[in-house]
């Protein structure tokens, strides 16, 4: 048997499989690999995974892919913390980004792209990632991302750049004010989640052409900045994982098409790819 896992900050995704079958699938507290030592995760999955998942002893291979896994230390650790609960021969630890390559791709070469709260992209050439655009975080890059979708439109909101009814509406359904949104952006922490949080209005008014404008020119800012760096990028299929790209993906292929791209498979989550690829 092998188990996958998708891990994010939120919730970890965990799958049994055997012959390519689901067995069981868990969830659990998500964890950064970053954030936390060997330890702390060993004690999450022993007591968060482990009474789910009931005996270890058949699990031949664990496949982890989570995001802040960025660094040899940092998927050893979290290797290690796996190896503590589930003895498993083969233990691998991988970036969220390789596992949106491989859920999309499978072993062709393609594009690969996640597109949620942040944005990421690379070039796949069906086993690993070739090459990597650095998406710099929403205040320097992550262009097309829910964080950024959402900082473009509050900053056009508190400057009067979009139609007084539209402001007013937008306050009015999320009950806030300038100050709540310059405390939750600039005061509490995790303000990428809270921009990112505001996106649904977006699409409820993309009929809207200045709501439209802005997330065309927003896609389109990621095409350019990312996709176009990679060579050939015009004549590989340019695929996406991320609840963004899932729920607008006809703006999303507008904006691709403006940019002399083409759109492949769009998923809302890696899991089912990825037991697919393992299988």
């Amino acid at each position: 048997m092998k188990l996958i896992a998708d891990c994010g900050s939120t919730k970890i995704d965990w799958c049994l499989i055997e012959n390519g079958k689901v067995v069981k699938q868990v969830f659990t507290t998500g964890m950064n690999a970053v954030m936390l030592t060997e330890e702390e995760m060993a004690q999450r999955i022993a007591s968060e995974l482990m009474p789910e998942l009931g005996d270890a002893a058949g699990i031949e291979a664990v496949y982890f892919y989570g995001a802040g896994c960025i660094s040899e230390e940092v998927c050893a650790n979290v290797a290690a913390a796996i190896r503590q609960s589930i003895p498993a021969p083969v233990i691998e630890v991988h970036t969220d980004l390789l596992a949106a390559a491989r859920a999309l791709c499978g072993h062709e070469a393609g594009i690969a792209c996640i597109l949620g709260t942040g944005s990421n992209s690379c070039y796949y050439d069906g086993e690993e990632i070739c090459d990597n655009v650095s998406p710099l975080g929403y205040i320097l890059g992550d262009e097309g991302s829910g964080a950024v979708l959402g900082k473009i439109m509050l900053g056009d909101i508190l400057k009067n750049q979009l139609p007084e009814d539209l402001c007013q509406k937008f306050l009015s359904q999320y009950n806030l004010d300038r100050m709540t949104i310059i405390r939750r952006v600039y005061k509490e922490p995790q303000g990428n989640r809270f921009l990112a949080s505001v996106t649904p209005f977006l699409i409820q008014n993309i009929d809207r052409p200045e709501i439209h404008a802005l997330v065309v020119n927003s896609f389109k800012s990621f095409f350019v900045r990312n996709i176009q760096q990679y060579k050939g990028y015009n004549e590989l299929k340019v695929n996406f994982i991320g609840s963004i790209a899932f729920y607008y993906k006809e703006v999303l292929a507008q904006a691709a098409a403006e940019c002399g791209c083409t759109i492949g498979t769009i998923i809302k989550s890696p899991m089912e790819g990825l037991i697919a690829f393992h299988a």
